[in-house]
């Protein structure tokens, strides 16, 4: 983003100037003695062009290494990766001695998406200076973007407003300026822009702040300069508007070449169409960098950015209060280290919900500038996140607008030509979440043998109060378009079954997707084993683990308050018929007594022992867990005996040993 340093480099000296070694300054010619005072003025682009031409004048490997990292720094602080990755790599390839050239070829790597190799410079980095917590962060950041990128994004869907853009010139930081959102305003260094010179930073000229209009049809209106008096011959731009845009903040940068005047925010009133009555927003000493204004929706506080003395490092994020709207703002407080970084935040927007919106390239990210989101939560702690893929890039990402209620809006990026070796600059971007879709796709089957059921019935609840019924296919199945953020319960029921019940929600799902459920149904035609019922050796009272199938079967009566159930106990052939016969009453008694508990009506239950008089019929489940039982078989104590082993022969006798519920009536009330 070439943009990127304009406010902070005009007339200000950046915070990590390159200094020459002794030596090298002394043999230094006076050609490459004027470019390194253009690169320690900021003006990157006048200086890459001058230190290109001095590079051949250049004493020596030392000399001609250190003019390599200065021309990747400029190409590097004007957003052009592809250029300050070969000036840094033959750097490198002369030695270049500072471990900081690791650090930058990182960063160079990362916005061109090599996220492997910027990572291996990384380390290198962390390696010669361990205690640089910068080394880390840009290890995360590569493992954070290569995870992130696999991921295929979060469903937002970005497009270049091309009618709004030039080819070869910076548009940037839109804004909305009219509540029907059929206004916007935007900072650009097009031709139309007001005045003639060339910007020592960006090659390009002065930005100004323009307009462009969406009429009946939507179609936008070519962009022009916004009426009144606010552009002029210097740098304008980064507006915020109050809620009712009658009260514009914007950012102006004035030249000299004699004096110092700092960047400082402006508000204006629009009068008649026409922006006036300047005032300028009284933060800091004139010479001080205040800007990226950003109003809060209730007028009283005052975000910006500014490298003022008590930041974090870089450029930080700052705000003014104040008690009313006719009141003086109070002293610049910074946000503190949950926002910024060492790195540089800047271009805060604050939400209409009151949510905070910058760009930084210090927090952990896909390359160059990342736009976050941030809530200030009880006790003005701040949580921050990263806005993902694609609204990030592997470019410089920046300068975020929304309409009040959707997750639609504007933002820059230098995505579109981030690669391109000869010139970078910024576009604006249209973003949007489209709504989520979530399909539900059902299946109801008989749980025996897995054969779907046409024309049952299946009800949906959901949380949001949704209540509706409908019934299956010829094959089963179903399909229902639920909503986002709902809890929903779905109940199927069929002639001759039980009804079954399964659940879905779509809370916290981020993108659309289809849900897939099977509800299984038990037919009411023949018992009904209860898994998972223990008991100790010739005892009735139940164990622990017993509580859960009882539990489900607790829930299976409440989804079926029509039906009264026999509960019934088996055990195996041996010992005598009277002992099993009394043994499994206690048994299923034990289970009643347990459902009664449990608030089932006493009335709804009975309990029958069976002892050893009913033996099990192997199924195919059985027949297929167990080759050695013949399907249709009954487990008689004759047919067990008959077993190779004694392991089969236990496992049969414990196929017997079972509690399972017949449905006795279906017109309980």
């Amino acid at each position: 983003m070439k943009i990127r340093n304009i406010v902070f480099v005009v007339i200000f000296i950046v915070a990590s100037l390159f200094v020459p070694s002794q030596e090298v300054s002394a043999q230094m010619d006076r050609g490459l003695r004027k470019a390194i005072e253009e690169f320690e003025a900021g003006h990157y682009n006048t200086a890459a062009r001058m230190l290109r031409s001095a590079y051949n004048r250049a004493r020596g490997r030392d000399q001609q290494a250190e003019v390599m990292f200065m021309i990747g720094e400029c190409h590097r602080l004007t957003g052009a990766a592809v250029l300050a990755e070969n000036w840094y790599q033959r750097a490198l390839d002369r030695d270049y001695p500072d471990p900081v050239i690791h650090l930058h070829l990182g960063e160079a790597k990362r916005m061109l998406g090599k996220f492997v190799e910027a990572r291996e410079h990384y380390v290198m980095f962390k390696e010669r200076v361990p205690n640089d917590r910068r080394g880390d962060d840009g290890i995360r950041s590569c493992d954070f973007a290569i995870e992130i990128m696999e991921s295929g994004g979060n469903g937002y869907v970005v497009e270049n407003m091309r009618v709004w853009n030039t080819s070869r010139n910076s548009d940037f930081s839109p804004v909305y300026a009219s509540d029907d959102y059929n206004a916007v305003y935007f900072t650009s260094s097009r031709d139309a822009a007001t005045g003639r010179n060339i910007n020592s930073v960006t090659g390009e000229k002065f930005t100004d702040i323009f307009v462009t209009i969406r009429g009946r049809n939507g179609s936008w209106s070519q962009p022009v300069p916004i009426e009144g008096d606010v552009n002029t011959e210097f740098d304008e731009g980064m507006v915020s508007f109050t809620p009712d845009f009658q009260t514009m903040y914007f950012t102006r940068c004035r030249t000299s070449p004699n004096r110092a005047y700092g960047c400082h925010i402006v508000s204006a009133q629009l009068v008649n169409g026409r922006w006036t009555r300047e005032r300028v927003v009284d933060i800091g000493h004139d010479t001080i960098v205040i800007a990226h204004p950003a109003i809060s929706p209730d007028e009283l506080t005052l975000y910006f950015v500014s490298d003022m003395a008590g930041g974090q490092g870089g450029k930080d994020i700052w705000k003014v209060t104040r008690n009313g709207v006719s009141d003086n703002w109070g002293r610049p407080q910074n946000l503190g280290p949950t926002i910024n970084t060492s790195g540089d935040e800047m271009f805060p927007y604050v939400h209409p919900d009151g949510t905070l919106y910058f760009s930084s390239n210090g927090h952990i990210g896909l390359g160059g500038l990342d736009i976050f989101k941030a809530h200030e939560e009880d006790g003005g702690r701040w949580t921050v996140e990263n806005m993902g893929y694609p609204i990030n890039s592997t470019a410089d990402d920046f300068g975020i607008t929304f309409q009040a209620d959707t997750e639609t809006g504007y933002f820059t990026s230098s995505r579109s030509n981030s690669n391109n070796t000869t010139r970078v600059v910024d576009n604006i971007w249209h973003f949007m979440l489209p709504p989520l879709n979530f399909n539900l796709i059902g299946l109801v089957k008989d749980e025996r043998n897995d054969r779907p059921l046409s024309n049952a019935i299946v009800t949906i609840i959901g949380s949001n109060g949704t209540n509706i019924t409908l019934q299956t296919n010829p094959d089963g199945t179903f399909r229902h378009v639920l909503s986002a953020n709902v809890d929903y319960v779905l109940v199927a029921s069929q002639q001759n079954f039980l009804n079954g019940r399964e659940r879905v929600t779509t809370r916290g799902f981020e993108l659309s997707r289809d849900f897939q459920v099977t509800i299984d149904l038990t037919s009411i035609e023949q018992p009904i084993e209860i898994p998972n019922i223990f008991y100790d050796f010739a005892r009735w009272e139940l164990r622990p683990e017993s509580m859960v199938s009882l539990d489900l079967l607790v829930e299976t009566l409440n989804d079926n308050p029509s039906i009264t159930i026999e509960i019934g106990s088996h055990t195996d052939a041996r010992g005598s018929d009277e002992a099993n016969l009394q043994l499994s009453q206690r048994r299923a008694q034990s289970v009643v007594d347990y459902l009664i508990e449990k608030g089932i009506p006493r009335a709804r239950l009975s309990a029958r022992g069976h002892g050893r008089t009913t033996p099990k019929i192997v199924d195919d489940q059985m027949a297929a867990q167990h080759p050695f039982l013949r399907n249709g078989f009954e487990l008689t104590e004759t047919y067990i005996n008959s077993l190779s082993t004694t392991d089969e022969q236990e496992i049969a006798h414990q196929f017997n040993r079972r509690t399972d519920f017949r449905v006795v009536r279906t017109d309980y009330r």
